[in-house]
């Protein structure tokens, strides 16, 4: 089983039951501050990999839902200085194991990665950022 770290919001409900996944899937999982952790750019890009850059952002954020910040007109440069001023902008969780590190919790995508025996129900947006 895998050593999980796991970048979050402390507080959201979807992380917490995405750590109990990971957990009863055998994995350890260790928990981080997403809002407190020192980024940088090319930490934050690691995370993003091949992903469009709209889908580095978590659109709950009250900045995107304000349409203050619009993740489709965003350059790459631009979304990670965002992100770092603005942690709540970042898509979660983010998650590394080992050297690989992956944004948002795809089931299938996970699974195919490290192996879950458990899935999620209901919606994965935690709507508690403001």
């Amino acid at each position: 089983m895998a050593t999980v770290y796991f970048f979050e919001k402390p507080g959201c409900g979807n992380n917490a039951r995405q750590k109990k996944i990971l957990a009863a899937s055998g994995h350890t999982v260790i928990a981080r501050n997403l809002l407190t952790h020192p980024w940088t750019p090319e930490t934050l890009m690691s995370f993003f990999g091949s992903k469009p850059v709209h889908g580095w952002f978590n659109l709950a954020s009250p900045r995107i839902k304000s349409g203050e910040v619009v993740p489709e007109d965003i350059s790459a440069e631009e979304a990670l200085n965002l992100m770092i001023h603005d942690p709540l902008l970042i898509r979660r969780p983010l998650l590394q194991v080992e050297e690989r590190c992956e944004a948002g919790f795809d089931q299938n995508q996970i699974h195919a990665w490290i192996g879950l025996s458990g899935m999620l129900n209901g919606p994965e947006t935690c709507l508690r950022d403001k």
